[in-house]
């Protein structure tokens, strides 16, 4: 199968209502290519699943200025105001997990487990509405696995079979993401045939690659 495709491609690979989880720490590690096109695309009412929301114009943060997203489940927004002024004005469903619990879910969601038990929030309102259950007299809660319809990925190299490789911090959610989604959309720098990446470099295996896309300018 082909997995390369061109730019006109990616704006209909999106919906209305979809959920999108994205890499990115900051921006670093975000596609902001494939954000571009998601813009682009006009859908609306998302679900933006990630680390944060960076700032208003890095990473996905055009994405909430725009008013297309309708929920964010994030670790913090406390770089980008506008998420912040969206969820005081009830524009923005705003989920906040404590970032080890929410990589911890996501990588659930990719390995098809049931849930993971923390005891991050036992004793806070974080527990509210949750299951809480007692593990070798020590108490947990049971926080459920995060799944996606989209992963949007940027990867500093790949080649044609959709095999990875990411540049420094970038790495961050990226590969972990790529487990837990139905479609998989990478954006790359840089395209190699198969046969140029050494294995012991691949950091995302192809099989988890759906569909790649080169940078633009690249």
């Amino acid at each position: 199968m082909n997995k390369i495709v061109q730019w006109s491609e990616i704006a209909p690979m999106f919906q209305d209502g979809m959920s999108v989880m994205f890499g990115g720490f900051m921006g670093v590690g975000t596609p902001q290519g494939i954000v571009a096109a998601l813009l682009k695309s006009g859908v609306s009412d998302l679900t933006l699943i990630g680390n944060d929301t960076a700032m208003p114009e890095v990473g996905v943060g055009p994405l909430v200025s725009s008013g297309k997203v309708a929920k964010v489940i994030v670790s913090h927004i406390g770089t980008n105001p506008i998420t912040g002024k969206k969820m005081i004005a009830g524009e923005l469903d705003v989920d906040l997990v404590p970032q080890g619990t929410l990589i911890e879910r996501i990588r659930c969601g990719g390995s098809g487990l049931g849930g993971v038990l923390t005891p991050t929030g036992v004793g806070t309102v974080v527990e509210e509405g949750k299951t809480k259950m007692a593990v070798g007299g020590k108490e947990y809660l049971l926080e459920l696995p995060l799944r996606a319809n989209v992963a949007i990925i940027k990867a500093k190299r790949a080649d044609r079979a959709g095999n990875l490789v990411y540049e420094r911090a970038a790495r961050n959610f990226n590969p972990v993401i790529a487990f837990a989604a139905d479609l998989v959309i990478v954006e790359v720098d840089e395209l190699v045939e198969i046969g140029e990446i050494d294995p012991d470099l691949v950091m995302t295996p192809a099989a988890l690659v759906d569909k790649i896309v080169l940078s633009q300018g690249a």
